[in-house]
């Protein structure tokens, strides 16, 4: 094979990741998954559950985002690789703590590209009927359109990264574009301030509603922000564009959706809120928006929002066939699944794993439950992937302090632990019936895991690395108990604001614990030092 220089060393050059993607495309990536069916339902979503409080749920879980945001800012600068949030993990704590992490964004990934097709074709169904049957399943026609979706967002991530950008920025264009119309018209043609305090007041359910809205639709609506960082080994100047594109994203969909549920409650018919807020729109409908709009007597409006109502879940849904397809390769790459999964085209994609993410797809149209219920627990998986951030964030500085980081977190000593304890409490918002699910998830994957170690190649096998174990258990089994005793669908017996203190508490002494029991300075340095050789001989790659 053809041989490759790059920085002195003399490489055996190999099909990789291709650095197409600029920083317009990269913050789009990001942008485009969050608006996705998330703005289409989660402003009616919270406002159940919060009444006109809802804007609050929407400012914390802004501010949580933010937060979380920027320790992904810096670790996708200081580290770009492909599929980061399943790779990080695993340079500051070793295999187990790398799986966990990486099962977890896989199993998220892998279930929300089939979740936007199923918003997707729920709304469609109000105009061509005969997708969707009466508990809201796929019918065998619906099942037939989802399928040959999944297979476009199929085929388009297998043509390359730039097809998916490219495809992903017209998306987005229009995604943007019909929510700032949605808001504008709202506005203008009907806004009553007084239904903020309608229904009960301002916070009808108290802080308690204010906090239980956020895994039902609110958190759910603003993930994704870090699809910049799980492609960041397939960009132009990550260290530059990394940071910008995913803060960039977060800032316009934390904006986008505040508006958005300003517009939406200040629409809505004062005769809805009267008995308060179980139907605001009206019982069963399921297109918030177009339902307004249709009642406004804005029928051109209604036909916007439902042509969009496909467009935005369907443009979410291409890129997560992409990340699914990343995160497959990263945990292929670890040795954590079978090697074959990890391997490249010559278009510089893992196309196995976007098989893989497929069929998986296929699968998860299966009866399910409602979009809601499936969002509590895709919330819940993504939010302990991304509490993995931080303690890696403060683990890899005390680590591999030397790592020239281009974009650094202020204060990340406070930050950082900030952002950890505030997705624990997100966890524990979502409530106890979804959090033993998820839990349940989690020892699933620990079964694959062991029986893909067991019969891997000794050769091929990484450390298990158990001392990760020490935290990661104790993490997820407190998180559990907790949940259990508390007061979002447990037994009730922790107090009301005390359970917000115990879970603070729990989560402190757990990021301390697992910054101590990170992985020893040189086994870091090798681990990253691997990663970059395999970098170094990309195509495409500009080096300096």
């Amino acid at each position: 094979m053809a041989q490759t220089s790059v920085r002195g060393a003399v490489r055996e050059e190999q099909p990789g990741f291709r650095r197409d993607v600029g920083l317009m495309a990269l913050m789009f990536v990001s942008l485009g998954s969050i608006i996705g069916s998330g703005w289409l339902l989660g402003a009616l979503t919270a406002a159940t559950s919060a009444g006109g409080a809802s804007l609050v749920s929407w400012l914390l879980a802004g501010v949580i985002i933010v937060l979380l945001a920027l320790v992904h800012s810096e670790l996708g600068a200081a580290y770009p690789l492909v599929g980061g949030t399943a790779r990080w993990p695993r340079l500051a704590f070793g295999s187990l703590g790398g799986f966990t992490a990486g099962w977890l964004a896989w199993l998220q990934a892998v279930t929300i590209a089939p979740i936007e097709v199923e918003a997707a074709l729920s709304y469609l169904d109000h105009k061509w009927h005969g997708l969707i049957n009466d508990v809201g399943a796929l019918t065998t026609m619906g099942l037939g359109v989802a399928t040959v979706l999944m297979l476009l967002f199929t085929v388009i991530n297998i043509l390359g990264v730039r097809w998916l950008a490219e495809s992903n920025r017209i998306a987005v264009l229009w995604k943007i574009a019909v929510p700032v119309l949605t808001v504008g018209v709202l506005i203008v043609v009907s806004f009553r301030a007084s239904n903020f305090t309608a229904g009960g007041g301002f916070a009808p359910y108290g802080a308690h509603g204010v906090f239980a809205a956020l895994p039902l639709g609110v958190v759910f609506a603003l993930q994704g922000f870090e699809q910049a960082a799980q492609i960041s080994g397939e960009a132009r100047d990550p260290q530059r564009t990394v940071p910008r594109a995913v803060i960039g994203a977060v800032l316009i969909g934390v904006l986008l959706y505040l508006a958005l549920e300003v517009a939406f409650i200040g629409a809505l018919s004062p005769g809805n809120l009267i008995y308060g807020w179980a139907h605001p729109v009206g019982k069963g409908d399921f297109g918030p928006y177009a339902t307004l709009a249709t009642g406004l007597g804005l029928g051109w409006l209604a036909t916007v929002l439902y042509i969009d109502a496909f467009v935005s879940p369907a443009g979410t849904g291409l890129i997560y066939v992409g990340t699914s397809a990343r995160l497959s390769y990263a945990l292929s790459h670890a040795g954590y699944v079978p090697r074959g999964v990890s391997r490249i085209n010559g278009r510089g994609v893992p196309y196995f794993a976007i098989v893989l993410s497929f069929v998986v797809g296929l699968i998860c149209f299966l009866p399910f439950p409602s979009w809601q219920s499936l969002v509590g627990l895709v919330t819940s998986a993504t939010v302990i992937m991304y509490a993995f951030a931080p303690i890696t964030l403060l683990a890899l500085r005390r680590t591999d302090p030397d790592r020239a980081r281009p974009y650094r977190v202020p204060a990340a000593s406070v930050l950082a632990p900030l952002a950890f304890v505030a997705a624990n409490e997100i966890i524990y918002w979502t409530s106890w019936v979804t959090v033993e699910k998820l839990m349940l998830a989690i020892v699933a994957g620990y079964v694959l895991f062991g029986i893909s170690y067991t019969l891997g190649h000794p050769i091929e096998r990484p450390p298990l690395d158990l001392r990760s174990l020490v935290w990661i258990l104790p993490w997820l089994v407190g998180l559990t108990v907790i949940s259990y005793l508390g007061r979002y669908g447990g037994t009730r017996l922790i107090p009301e604001w005390v359970d917000l203190g115990v879970v603070a508490v729990f989560s402190l002494v757990i990021c301390s614990l697992a910054v101590a029991l990170s992985l020893p300075s040189h086994r870091v340095v090798a681990a990253v030092a691997a990663d970059e050789r395999e970098a170094a001989v990309q195509p495409g790659l500009k080096t300096a």
